[in-house]
């Protein structure tokens, strides 16, 4: 079987995002046959603003990524901050821009999961995988959720845990609380489960 691409799309404005993607790629590459690649959205705020609101610099070592490369990857896993309880508009931005895609059907079929951050508990722990699942529905993408697969981690009621069944995730508090171990353990597993989810799907090449 030729190797199965799993691309993680992200947006991160503070970082707390861009930690758990790396540790979603860090979990898809263990499987076997995968290959993980990290890939940022476009930045729509003017670097004024982005002074104003004291964001650090984006990681230089993670590409920005256009829409048509969707269409190289088996798999996707996108992750991002929740604004308001959907995605940031950076991230719908991006599939805003993927229409012509659309237009073809192209990515339907493709497995998608999803991970996010957000500020406090009632800032859409669900509520954002739920908002974000309409724009894999519209490609025809299958929506892998995590279902209750990371065990015992789910159930974890002696610490603040983000993530949910829908898929991985943190709290940022006021900005200044970072992914916990758990909740990095959670990540890393996401990337596991959805890759081999990606790998059972995809059928050899008959040509190889």
């Amino acid at each position: 079987m030729s190797t199965v691409k799993i691309y993680i799309v992200y947006y991160s404005l503070y970082g707390h995002v861009e930690i758990m993607a790396r540790e979603v790629q860090r979990g898809a590459n263990t499987v076997q046959g995968v290959e993980a690649t990290l890939w940022q959205v476009t930045q729509t705020l003017s670097d004024v603003i982005l002074q104003k609101m004291k964001a650090p610099a984006k990681a230089d070592d993670v590409s920005e990524i256009r829409p048509e490369q969707l269409l190289e990857a088996d798999g996707f896993i996108f992750g991002f901050p929740s604004r308001f309880g959907v995605m940031a508009a950076q991230c719908k931005a991006f599939f805003d821009a993927t229409h012509e895609i659309w237009k073809t059907q192209a990515l339907a079929g493709k497995p998608a999961g999803i991970f996010w951050s957000t500020g406090f508990h009632g800032g859409g722990q669900e509520l954002t995988a739920l908002t974000a699942v309409t724009q894999l529905a519209h490609h025809g993408m299958i929506y892998v959720p995590l279902g209750y697969t990371f065990g015992t981690g789910m159930f974890e009621m002696n610490e603040v845990k983000g993530g949910s069944c829908y898929g991985a995730g943190t709290y940022a508090a006021d900005g200044s609380r970072q992914p916990t171990e758990l909740e990095l353990k959670q990540a890393f597993h996401q990337g596991k489960y959805v890759a081999e989810i990606a790998r059972k799907l995809k059928r050899p090449n008959p040509q190889t």
